[in-house]
């Protein structure tokens, strides 16, 4: 039932005793997908023919002829098995046999869609497990038995935990933003969801493509406004709660704030009841949901595919998180204005209650109207968003519901005086009075900025309930939606209780409603939920020490063999000084630097420039100490670079990529690192290094979940490391895309704002003309040119010539011969032209003239690309 997560998985298995399944498709069709650290993934497509119907299948498998678990994955409503085919794809290359497939109705599989039907659906997932009991790479827990996990988002989260109830062989389920009982998430308290259910049977394809008794359902509640009883125990009989007492794998709950559809109250009641089967069950509050916000895709994925080596490999080791966490949102990212996201855990579930405050609320005794027709409706959330939802401006303080006057009660705290965590369901006790027989009223909880105008609906969120017999009178208890939100000192809490909700059927009669406080507002905190470190494994702490032992031994011997020149104490604040280095690798019939000298000071961020070839690279390795230059002097800060310099411990350096373990997360890789320095852990400036990086929470997961910009981001964090005086990048931006380009720009400019040096050596001439404030030009090892960007950029001496028609080469070589020219480069639109100390730019024009060159114009070009081609003379 994703209307915008279409990912993740599902299982099932019902005793179908002549079920064999049947493959339409023959052996389908292979694929190999490459990958760069894991063995290539095969994909078999098939149609399989599924209690009377036709499933779309893929399934995925990586590696050697071994057996190992399976997983399922099931889609979100309304998409198919192509929407989870990327963590397919990661699982199978982590080990895992994966199958997917589009559920009855989705894709190319027939069949009516039933809501996750028992007799449907859920049956069919029964079959798929069968049929990879079957697979010569699936580890079997007995005959017919697979060792097998189930994961999904929305309507594949669904089917996550049917299955789990229903066949009894599921090893481990993580299902997200998802239901437990349906009834409950599309009629809460007795209240249609109308919106929601509209979108969703709207998504379906129209209420033909659904079992004829879902139709029916549907367009008789929806023409009523009123959920009846017959409505109800349709939609509890294909929920999970029908189920809860038999689901008793280990459960991973992954569910979203920012979700109108299946509230946090939907993953409280299966974490309870799952628990209570004596079952593990893990909590985690992700950020989006079905209304918006950030998913945290790649955080999500690492932790199910962690939950499953723990419960499925069997791997006591693996680190499946803390039993409850939760994302927080604490403030904007000044880039791309999207919300800072950071993790808060507790090693119990607290549930939505728990650590009370009362907040004493003022307000006499209100009436308001429920207008004719319920029109028109306060707005909360606007359902089917998506990203753009109400709920993501929430969460940056924006407020944007809407009350209409005299449709809505309100009672408001004084200031607070402290802040206030609200993390759970607040709840506050109300006489309720109303004209009609019944009430249907919509409870939220703002947040009251200082000057009483600005007021914010924490994730978009309102509690309806239909209150019946209260035209008599009658004291309720108003449970609110879940949420986390901070709200700061001097904000107050206003209770609204409105007549009307966009998302919602109202009674359509006209009504007056009174509503009066019984009780202070008792706001749940779970102060025990607090940011922590998971504990790094026992051999973390004991290979360090090794390899501090080992580096020891080799710097000791290494100082025995070389004579280190004394320190130049008027090089003592100069970061780096190059003077007639050089060096010719054996065998080699060139110097790959020659006679190169230039200087570095404090505060820059110096670009490396050069085509393939140039000796970029040997440089910085002489820099670093990894090889010996053959002859000349390397001094950072008046020190000459040897190998095991005690200098180079004010060095940080990214050169050649860097190796980690994937299996730890960015934040073990990181300390494990700094360990083996043997250095004190105080010194390693870890929170700064981290915050400079920008890498957020994604230290909280594997590494080896890490798309190719994170890894780089992990090892610019390694290198900066103890912040070192010089930081030395070598193609920090290769293999990302534009967005981590322009994010690593940001890192290098923030390290050298607090006085720091940055030496880059990158190919893209673009980003170090905006990130560098000078550069180094070499080629074939040799300097080029050395000074400010703008100078270089900018520079007198070299010329853009217009020209209208393009030059062709035997003429721009005849203008790179005249008197006074440097070089001369063709380029689309004309020629770059370098002058040498005798020419200028009036002989120039008046040869090129005399050469019949089609002038249209003439002036100092300004693009670093332009420079650099005239510096090298085209030989990149």
């Amino acid at each position: 039932m994703d209307l915008r997560l279409r990912g993740l998985r599902r299982p099932r298995r019902i005793i179908a005793a002549v079920a064999a399944v049947v493959v339409l498709a023959g052996a389908g069709t292979w694929t190999a997908v490459a990958s760069d650290d894991a063995p290539p993934v095969h994909r078999a497509d098939q149609v399989m023919a599924v209690n009377g119907v036709r499933l779309d299948t893929s399934y995925f498998t990586s590696g050697d002829s071994g057996r190992r678990p399976a997983v399922l994955l099931g889609h979100g409503f309304g998409g198919t098995k192509d929407d989870v085919r990327e963590q397919a794809e990661d699982l199978a290359a982590d080990g895992y046999a994966v199958l997917t497939w589009s559920a009855r109705g989705f894709g190319r599989s027939s069949g009516k869609i039933g809501l996750n039907d028992p007799k449907g659906e859920v049956a069919d997932v029964s079959q798929l497990i069968d049929w990879l009991a079957k697979q010569p790479q699936v580890q079997l827990d007995k005959a017919g038995d697979p060792r097998v996990g189930l994961a999904g988002a929305s309507y594949g989260g669904a089917i996550s935990l049917l299955a789990a109830g229903h066949d009894t062989r599921v090893d481990a389920i993580a299902p997200a933003i998802t239901y437990w009982n349906l009834a409950d998430a599309l009629f809460p308290d007795g209240v249609f969801k109308k919106l929601w259910t509209g979108i969703f049977f709207n998504t379906g394809g129209g209420c033909a493509r659904f079992e004829p008794a879902l139709c029916a359902m549907y367009e008789r509640v929806a023409e009523s406004g009123t959920p009846d009883a017959a409505a109800r125990a349709l939609l509890e009989e294909r929920s999970p709660s029908a189920v809860g007492d038999r689901i008793k794998a280990p459960t991973l709950l992954l569910q979203g704030q920012t979700d109108s559809l299946f509230t946090l109250a939907q993953s409280d009641a299966a974490a309870k009841a799952i628990r209570a089967n004596g079952a593990p069950v893990d909590v985690d509050w992700i950020a989006g949901g079905h209304d918006g916000g950030d998913v945290e895709a790649g955080r999500v994925q690492a932790r199910v595919t962690s939950w499953f080596d723990r419960y499925l490999k069997d791997d006591k080791g693996a680190d499946t998180g803390p039993a409850f966490r939760i994302t927080r949102t604490g403030g904007v990212d000044s880039t791309d204005g999207a919300a800072l996201l950071r993790g808060a855990s507790d090693d119990t579930y607290p549930g939505l209650t728990g650590g009370d405050r009362s907040i004493a609320l003022t307000g006499r005794e209100q009436s308001f109207a429920n207008p004719p027709g319920a029109s028109p409706p306060a707005v909360s959330a606007l359902p089917g968003l998506g990203g753009g939802g109400l709920s993501q401006l929430s969460s940056l303080g924006v407020g944007v519901s809407l009350d209409f006057p005299g449709q809505f009660a309100a009672f408001t705290s004084a200031p607070l005086t402290t802040d206030l965590r609200v993390t759970g369901s607040p709840t506050a006790t109300l006489h309720v009075k109303s004209t009609s027989e019944d009430a249907v009223l919509f409870g939220k909880v703002y947040d009251v900025g200082p000057d009483g105008r600005q007021q914010v609906l924490p994730a978009q969120l309102v509690a309806p309930v239909r209150v019946e017999g209260a035209k008599a009178g009658k004291d309720i208890t108003l449970t609110l939606p879940a949420i986390d939100h901070e709200v700061d000192k001097g904000h107050r809490l206003r209770l609204v209780l409105a007549s009307t909700d966009l998302g919602y059927a109202s009674p359509a009669a006209p009504a007056t409603y009174t509503v009066s406080l019984k009780g202070d507002l008792e706001v749940p905190t779970a102060a025990a939920v607090s940011t922590a470190a998971a504990p790094l494994p026992s051999w973390v702490w004991w290979l360090p020490l090794a390899g501090a032992g080992l580096a020891l031994a080799l710097l000791v011997t290494g100082r025995r063999r070389t004579a280190t020149p004394a320190p130049d104490p008027e090089l003592a604040e100069v970061p780096l000084q190059i003077t007639d280095l050089s060096k010719k690798y054996a065998g080699g019939d060139r110097y790959s630097v020659r006679d190169l000298s230039f200087r570095v000071e404090k505060g820059q961020v110096l670009g490396l420039l050069g085509p393939n070839g140039a000796g970029k690279t040997t440089t910085l390795r002489m820099l670093m100490g990894l090889i010996r230059p053959d002859g000349g002097e390397i001094r950072v800060f008046g020190h000459a670079i040897r190998p095991g310099a005690p200098v180079l411990s004010r060095v940080g350096a990214f050169v050649e990529g860097a190796g980690f373990l994937p299996h730890l997360s960015g934040r073990q890789n990181l300390e494990l690192y700094w360990q083996a320095t043997g250095r004190p852990a105080e010194d390693a400036h870890l929170d700064e290094a981290l915050e400079i990086a920008g890498l957020g929470d994604a230290l909280a997961r594997a590494v080896r979940t890490y798309s190719q910009g994170m890894r780089q981001r992990l090892a610019i964090a390694q290198a900066m490391l103890g912040l070192p005086d010089l930081l030395i990048l070598d193609e920090p931006t290769n293999g990302l895309d534009p967005p981590q380009i322009r994010e690593m720009r940001e890192v290098m400019i923030r390290y050298a704002a607090a006085g720091r040096t940055v030496i880059v050596s990158s190919h893209l001439l673009a980003e170090v003309e905006q990130t560098c404030t000078h550069l180094v030009v070499m080629d074939r090892g040799r300097l080029v040119q050395a000074g400010p960007v703008g100078v270089i950029v900018g520079s007198g001496d070299t010329l853009l010539v217009g020209t209208v028609t393009p030059v062709e080469e035997p003429l721009a070589e005849k203008v790179a011969a005249l008197p006074g020219v440097a070089s001369a480069v063709r380029t689309d639109d004309g020629l770059l032209v370098r002058l040498d100390a005798d020419g200028s730019a009036q002989h120039l024009v008046a040869e090129l003239v005399r050469l019949d060159v089609p002038v249209q114009s003439v002036g100092p070009h300004r693009r670093l690309e332009d420079a650099f081609l005239t510096l090298i003379g085209g030989s990149a």
